[in-house]
């Protein structure tokens, strides 16, 4: 039986905690991770506290242009590591070769495989991507989250490390919880407000009951003169 799914299950539990909350955002991870050294110093159960970064964004650094020369160049110096490396090999394990010159054989072999192997594979491209870059993953913001039953002592002890920051923090979660209940608020009256009349009609105000003919008065006699 295989012990992927088990080892998969194990490491999602350690990633997990039971009702976690939030004790503290930061904008730095440096500043969530100093946070949880402060914690762990002041003797908390720090095997309950989980860095989860949001709004995950990619960066990509523009390292410079790749041109057909830089693409051959570099396809030979790593052609020419790999021979080195196998030619090595072959010196110490094969005591009938002699050593210098299989390892310089190797060496020019591997240079010009790894050469055409870097060509090949630019050509390939047909120009799409001639530059070279870095690519990273980093997050916006880092959240600290606590179990639920050690949440009230990590915040008094984030409180004592940083009290600005900590009156910060719920001026933003009473703003935020602000907005959510303004939201929730317009969302419920504009499900309970009345529909509206069609297009280009106007609501006409009611109108009282005419009398018929057989409701009229009765006509006065002219006056005698």
């Amino acid at each position: 039986m295989s012990t992927q799914p088990n080892a998969l299950s194990r490491s999602r539990a350690s990633l997990t905690l039971e009702y976690p909350m939030s004790v503290g955002r930061y904008d730095r991870y440096e500043d969530a991770q100093k946070a949880v050294d402060y914690l762990s110093d002041h003797e908390f159960p720090v095997q309950n506290v989980l860095i989860v970064g949001t709004d995950l964004k990619q960066l990509e650094r523009v390292t410079g242009r790749l041109t057909r020369g830089r693409v051959a160049a570099g396809g030979i110096l790593s052609g020419m590591w790999l021979g080195l490396f196998v030619g090595l090999i072959f010196a110490l394990f094969d005591p009938q070769a002699s050593g210098l010159g299989t390892v310089l054989v190797t060496v020019l072999f591997g240079a010009g495989f790894g050469l055409m192997w870097a060509l090949i594979g630019y050509q390939f491209t047909g120009g799409q991507r001639d530059f070279t870059s870095v690519t990273q993953v980093v997050a916006t913001q880092y959240e600290v989250l606590v179990e639920h039953r050690h949440v009230q002592r990590a915040r008094e002890l984030l409180t004592e490390m940083d009290p600005m920051a900590a009156a910060q923090a719920e001026v933003r979660a009473a703003r935020e919880a602000d907005a959510a209940a303004a939201a929730a608020a317009a969302q419920r009256a504009q499900t309970t407000a009345p529909s509206a009349s069609p297009a280009g009609e106007m609501p006409q105000p009611p109108t009282s009951p005419q009398p018929s003919s057989s409701q009229q008065p009765p006509q006065q006699p002219p006056a005698d003169v």
